[in-house]
């Protein structure tokens, strides 16, 4: 904790091999965070820059007494949804809107996949329904905070967030078919 205390003063006062010491300690793990909002990794590494020059500029406002990875990461989410806002491709598939819910399912598939097919089925659904999954589901923020960020409304994200889950349940099950079938294929 103190060597993270001297990093970051050494940063506040402006030494590049702290600020590169920082960055090269977070980059990775805030990559993914960014890639997961994004539809391509040139589209994260974009967010990703971004969201470091807002963590050098507001450095001075960590009052370190929380994790500093917490607090970098909270940032990188916070690009992340600005990014999706500020870029056409993605604007039109954050335009949330309230539409009728059809029943869904709350069953969970007991399926086995590796981290790398989830990720990419998540990756997969369209912008918004990504956006707000990641939000509840992998960030823990709860509805009515997804809601401020996202300037919608708390029963637009309960929808968005239950059709998101009603989707990433069908493509695991439909994941589970193909993978059964790759596996027994050789069976054959």
């Amino acid at each position: 904790m103190e060597e993270h205390q001297n990093l970051i003063k050494a940063c506040l006062k402006g030494k590049r091999e702290a600020q590169y010491e920082l960055y090269n300690l977070y980059a990775p793990t805030m990559l993914g965070i960014c890639y997961r909002y994004t539809k391509s990794l040139e589209d994260a590494e974009d967010v990703l820059q971004d969201g470091f020059i807002k963590v050098f500029t507001k450095l001075h406002q960590y009052n370190q007494e929380g994790d500093l990875g917490a607090w970098i990461r909270r940032i990188m989410v916070n690009s992340s949804l600005t990014y999706l806002q500020k870029h056409n491709r993605y604007k039109k598939d954050l335009q949330l809107e309230e539409i009728a819910l059809h029943h869904i399912s709350n069953d969970n598939p007991s399926i086995n996949l590796n981290t790398k097919a989830i990720v990419d089925i998540i990756r997969d659904l369209p912008s918004g329904y990504q956006t707000i999954f990641n939000l509840v589901a992998i960030e823990g923020y709860n509805h009515l905070e997804v809601s401020k960020l996202l300037n919608i409304n708390v029963n637009t994200v309960r929808s968005q967030y239950s059709r998101a889950r009603a989707m990433l349940i069908t493509a695991l099950k439909k994941n589970e078919t193909i993978t059964l079938s790759k596996q027994y294929a050789g069976d054959i």
